[in-house]
């Protein structure tokens, strides 16, 4: 009997190759290793800010910290007072998502003395809140003697609240409430300038007394004559 071919087997069909990100665009993996990254780097940027203070915190500890390289951070910022800006924005941002609460807002409930008593309260319990109030402080001293920090800072953080403020008084002249003929932004000021100043140089307790009776003092001086 005759031997038989020994028969060939079929070549498996190609395996189709996986599909690679756009040019310019980082892969999946890659994008999400970087956030890791990112937020392992502000959450010790805080830590260490509220643990040792601005002075001695410091990017080499920041790295370690955070278990990446130093080169990392120098890749996506410039300096410790920059990664720490960007991990104070981005520590209000997750607290009000987890809250599930709205962006910061001044409520209009038509009774502008309320509403400023309101919103002046909340800041107090966020400047005595340990998770804000070193990082602010550290911010807010380094934007001193730091203009360009100071005029981020200022930007970025300040300036949305403080406009906000002037919105709600903006309401209030439009009812009748303070007079026609003031400057808003100086007005706003007679409110959150003074909380500032005690928070800041610790000249006196701040508190939801100290704050009522600023709102209280500001809108007999802004009433209509």
């Amino acid at each position: 009997m005759a031997a038989q071919k020994p028969t060939r087997s079929p070549r498996p069909a190609p395996t189709p190759a996986a599909p690679t990100p756009a040019a310019g665009k980082p892969h999946p993996d890659a994008a999400r290793r970087s956030q890791r990254s990112r937020q392992a780097i502000y959450d010790a940027a805080l830590a260490l800010v509220g643990e040792v203070g601005y002075p001695k915190t410091t990017i080499e500890g920041i790295a370690a910290r955070a278990g990446v390289g130093k080169q990392t951070i120098y890749r996506w910022w410039s300096s410790k007072a920059d990664v720490l800006l960007e991990a104070f924005l981005d520590l209000g941002e997750r607290l009000v998502e987890n809250a599930g609460e709205e962006a910061y807002t001044i409520p209009d409930t038509g009774d502008v003395a309320a509403d400023l008593k309101f919103i002046l309260r909340s800041t107090v319990d966020e400047l005595h809140d340990p998770r804000f109030e070193a990082p602010y402080r550290a911010l807010a001293a380094e934007g001193v003697v730091n203009e360009q920090l100071g005029r981020t800072f200022v930007a970025r953080l300040l300036e949305p609240s403080l406009q906000l403020h002037a919105d709600r008084l903006r309401a209030a002249q439009e009812a009748g409430q303070v007079r026609q003929d003031i400057d808003l932004r100086i007005a706003l000021e007679l409110f959150v300038s003074p909380l500032a100043q005690r928070w800041l140089q610790h000249t006196g307790p701040y508190t939801h007394a100290y704050t009522d009776t600023l709102v209280d003092y500001a809108l007999h001086g802004l009433a209509p004559r």
